[in-house]
């Protein structure tokens, strides 16, 4: 699992996708569950994109 994650392609998977669920996901799920995913899911958009820019030197 840790060479999975560490290849290039991985970061920019969960950076890409969880960015798009975010956006997504109060227009799709109705209320504070669609709020609190978009939340969730900024959050690991977040990590993500803060790996990937840690990981470019």
């Amino acid at each position: 699992m840790k060479s999975l994650l560490a290849s290039k392609p991985a970061p920019w998977f969960l950076f890409l996708f969880n960015a798009v669920v975010a956006v997504v996901a109060p227009f799709v799920v109705d209320g504070a569950q669609g709020v609190m995913t978009a939340v969730g899911m900024g959050g690991v958009t977040a990590g993500a994109g803060v790996g990937l820019i840690r990981g470019r030197t």
